[in-house]
């Protein structure tokens, strides 16, 4: 499989880009969404926001913003 993963991850604090990352597994995706949480959601301005990139579908986002 060439090119980035259906499902894409990103993080950011203050709203800048900090990491992201691509995952073609949904359950691979979903727990480094758990894990960013647990290790940046503390600090202030953090925001993680998980897509699948084939249909658009915001999958998580915390805090939640919907």
């Amino acid at each position: 499989m060439s090119g980035p993963g259906r499902y894409h991850l990103l993080l950011t604090m203050d709203g800048r880009p900090v990491q992201h990352g691509w995952w073609n597994r949904e359950e691979t995706a979903r727990d480094k969404f758990r894990r960013w949480i647990g290790e940046c959601g503390g600090r202030p301005g953090t925001r993680v926001v998980l897509l699948d990139e084939e249909t658009g579908a915001v999958l998580g986002d915390w805090p939640d913003q919907r």
